[in-house]
């Protein structure tokens, strides 16, 4: 079974500061007929540079945007006509994880698990494993998100994403900003999840050995099109120049995939 299936799926924006009673200056286009199917258990890699669509084709397979034209299904369930039945199959972690700052790390934790109908206590059991083994301290577990380092915080927000053994995990730039033992805790944590669940995972991210070490396969997007799409392996083979993965996307986006600079559109 396919876990995503996109069919030359497009998405434009306004351009910023522009005015819908304002003469149109035309719309900016993110994304330009992009397609591609990734099967169930999969990890599938979206490398690109800041503003190259990223974050707009995760945000598109989460129905927070609808697309301009084109089909995209999550296990055969349309983001536009069945938006509610995609949501209750996938769960996002994003480079910026929204919290409840004043509120514990327990207390916003027990705050998703409602929302979900989950039981409390068997939540609380869940989040506390998945926490003990990215690393956390369990002495953080009750302080306030405010007091929590960048690190700690994006461990939480892996809890929160796994509480409800999501069947598509959406993880966008997960590690961007982390320390490297925080990015090594969070990368060997994804590997425990396709171990374990054999979950479906979508991971965008800035970084190559990332993206070597976790992903079956990989497409670089380059303004708003997929410009290769193969295993992190034949790309490399490809197009690196025997600097590897880094060599290949630098081949093929002109950028260096260690620039993060501002967040990706």
């Amino acid at each position: 079974m396919l876990a995503i299936e996109c069919i030359d799926v497009a998405k434009s924006f306004r351009p910023e500061g522009d005015s819908p009673f304002r003469r149109k200056r035309g719309k900016v286009a993110a994304l330009q007929g992009i397609s591609f199917a990734m099967p169930e258990g999969e990890c599938f890699g979206i490398l690109g540079p800041n503003g190259s669509g990223k974050s707009t084709l995760i945000r598109l397979m989460c129905t927070l945007l609808l697309p301009d034209s084109g089909q995209m299904r999550v296990f055969g369930r349309d983001v536009v006509t069945a938006p509610q039945e995609v949501r209750r199959l996938i769960h996002r972690v994003s480079v910026e994880a929204s919290f409840f700052k004043k509120l514990s790390a327990q207390e916003n934790l027990d705050y998703a698990a409602g929302l979900y109908g989950l039981d409390r206590q068997t939540a609380r059991r869940r989040a506390q494993e998945i926490l003990d083994r990215l690393g956390l301290p369990r002495a953080k577990y009750r302080a306030p998100l405010e007091e929590m380092s960048r690190g700690q915080q994006q461990k939480v927000a892996i809890a929160r994403a796994l509480l409800t053994s999501p069947t598509l995990l959406l993880l966008d730039e997960p590690t961007t900003g982390l320390d490297p033992r925080s990015r090594r805790d969070v990368q060997a944590f994804v590997e425990d999840i396709r171990r374990d669940y054999r979950a479906s995972i979508v991971l965008c991210t800035h970084d190559m050995q990332e993206a070597q070490r976790l992903c079956d396969r990989v497409a670089v997007l380059r303004d708003g099109r997929f410009v290769a799409l193969d295993t992190p392996e034949e790309l490399a083979a490809a197009h690196g120049g025997g600097q590897g993965l880094e060599g290949a996307f630098l081949a093929l986006t002109g950028e260096d995939p260690n620039d993060e600079g501002e967040l990706d559109a």
